[in-house]
């Protein structure tokens, strides 16, 4: 499990997987920029840590990875855009295996967000209106779709480059930093999508925070870069093929996030180092055995509502103080 956050004074905001109406008519360029990151890709994942900031911490070693991902359209109402990525993994007998992975929301002028507060804990914001005005927000969750980070910025497009960049935001550890247990226990970072000739470019500039001394202290800066160049000699198909059997189930899982969110003015879900939250293995195991033919879709969406509103991260928050 991931270590106790404290001393924490300050919350950012992300957005609700079911915003409110946006209060302007969202840009076009806006809108086919955002979907415009939707395609089959060749992805490089680099991470960085540069500076350190505690005379005892040492920068770790660059990690590098890469794979094929597919990014899909799973909504597009105007003002708010919906981007499912999946993961084309080649198994045992070279059979390809399908990771649901990330999910980014988009949504103009947003009212209401949803602000990661603390450890396990995201609370609902409103967002002012001179912060939301020709803005968008930008929710990345998890791949079980409980919340993971999010921000709010705007598009620009001089210097030839269309690019969309965050506020500073707070966020949870990610797989590769929290199985190794590390000192520090969350990010402060900027989060920046791009696009290319070929593609588009996700950056991270993070700084990972812990508490020392009973302060909130930054051990360590890492820089980001996930590139995702157009390429289609893969598996493409078993990508769409796993989502069009599945897709239904997932809608019910955002809906029975959102209810949850709404219900209680924010959530609880308990972080966990290898899949990111304690609800991820039953509901992406769920999802996989309604894939292969194990589970009926109907069944699988009740057990799935069933996790995530019976548990104590459903129940109101301020119940659990």
């Amino acid at each position: 499990m991931m270590m106790r956050r404290t001393c924490l004074s300050f919350a950012i905001a992300i957005t609700t997987a079911a915003p409110a109406l946006a209060a302007g008519r969202p840009p076009e360029q806006d809108r086919q920029s955002i979907l415009a990151m939707a395609g089959d890709y060749k992805v490089r994942f680099d991470m960085r840590e540069t500076a350190a900031f505690v005379p005892d911490y040492k920068p770790l070693e660059p990690k590098r990875s890469g794979g094929h991902e597919v990014v899909r359209v799973v909504e597009d109402r105007g003002d708010f855009i919906s981007l499912q990525h999946m993961l084309v993994i080649e198994g045992e007998d070279r059979k390809p295996v399908i990771v649901k992975h990330w999910r980014q929301d988009w949504t103009y002028e947003p009212a209401k967000v949803v602000v990661y507060e603390s450890a396990g804990r995201w609370i609902q914001k409103a967002v002012p209106a001179g912060q939301r005005k020709g803005a968008w927000s930008q929710t990345v969750w998890q791949t079980d779709d409980s919340p993971r980070y999010g921000g709010v910025g705007k598009w620009a497009y001089d210097h030839g480059v269309a690019r969309w960049q965050s506020d500073q935001t707070l966020r949870p550890l990610a797989r590769r930093d929290a199985v190794r247990h590390p000192v520090y226990t969350w990010y402060v970072g900027v989060n920046r999508h791009a696009l290319t000739p070929s593609g588009w470019v996700h950056e991270q500039d993070n700084a990972k925070v812990g508490v020392r001394d009973g302060k909130p202290v930054t051990y360590v800066h890492e820089v980001v870069i996930n590139t995702y160049e157009r390429f289609n000699a893969y598996n493409v198909a078993a990508a769409d093929d796993y989502w069009a059997k599945t897709k239904g189930y997932w809608a019910d899982v955002r809906g029975a996030w959102d209810q949850a969110i709404a219900k209680g003015g924010g959530v609880r879900v308990t972080e966990e180092a290898q899949s990111g939250s304690v609800t991820g293995p039953k509901l992406m195991g769920l999802a996989d055995e309604i894939a292969d033919g194990r589970i009926d879709a109907t069944r699988a969406s009740a057990e799935a509502r069933a996790l995530i509103s019976g548990a104590e991260k459903a129940r109101p928050l301020a119940a659990m103080e």
